[in-house]
């Protein structure tokens, strides 16, 4: 049987609804979230607007550094990278793998880099220029901590961030990353995040700490979008 026939054949099948144990860090420790798919299909989609707003489109590259333990957000990246029809490399983000971006980045001369981290910059740092690798770059979304470090070298870096269960993403504005409203509901306390599960998540979450220190901003958005944004403290 040819690997077509059996992917075919696997569409068949039944598959279970739960598709990620989503684990995250409260302030209170640890908390463990069910995702399923038809949420991963959710999450997807909005990534794509997100990213179809940076100017992603057919033909381009990107390179997107991830861990394997972020599936959670980085499998609706990679959904929403395919839908775009942008083909992608990916690296670690861990500093350790810091060789393989520069390898990606310079072979694939991605439109766009996903998910810089500090420790990814701090292993460039020791044989490359970080400003003049990523200045020519038409779109980098960056962790809070690496953000700082891009902008103060003349890169036009956005905010790309787990924050809790969901992911944040800073528009083309950069006045803070967006959360998607239709799926939570954020809040901030004594300084810091809290998130809640809107009606549409299947596991309930009630408004929970993140101990994330930040501030949420409602209104619209220069970009037109009425979805809140976060301003993490790490990003500045």
């Amino acid at each position: 049987m040819a690997r077509a026939d059996t992917l075919a054949r696997a569409r068949t099948l039944d598959r279970p609804e739960l598709a990620y144990l989503l684990r995250f860090p409260t302030a209170d420790g640890m908390r463990d979230l069910e995702l399923t798919w038809a949420e991963l299909a959710r999450d997807t989609e909005w990534v794509t607007a997100r990213l179809r707003e940076h100017g992603l489109a057919a033909g381009q590259r990107a390179l997107l550094t991830a861990s394997g333990f972020e599936g959670f957000w980085g499998h609706a990246v990679i959904g929403a990278l395919r839908a775009l029809k942008v083909p992608y490399g990916i690296a670690e983000a861990m500093g350790w793998d810091h060789r393989r971006t520069a390898v990606f980045h310079r072979e694939l001369t991605p439109h766009a880099v996903i998910g810089l981290s500090a420790a990814t910059l701090e292993g460039l740092a020791g044989t490359a220029d970080i400003g003049e690798m990523f200045r020519a770059t038409p779109v980098v979304l960056a962790r809070p901590a690496a953000v700082p470090l891009l902008r103060g070298v003349g890169v036009t870096a956005s905010v790309i961030s787990a924050v809790g269960p969901a992911l944040a993403l800073e528009c083309p504005e950069r006045s803070g990353a967006h959360v998607n409203a239709a799926e939570w509901r954020f809040g901030e306390r004594d300084g810091r995040l809290t998130v809640a599960a809107g009606e549409g998540r299947t596991s309930p979450l009630p408004e929970t700490p993140l101990g994330i220190t930040g501030r949420v901003v409602v209104g619209r958005c220069g970009c037109g979008s009425d979805n809140p944004r976060v301003l993490l403290a790490e990003a500045n």
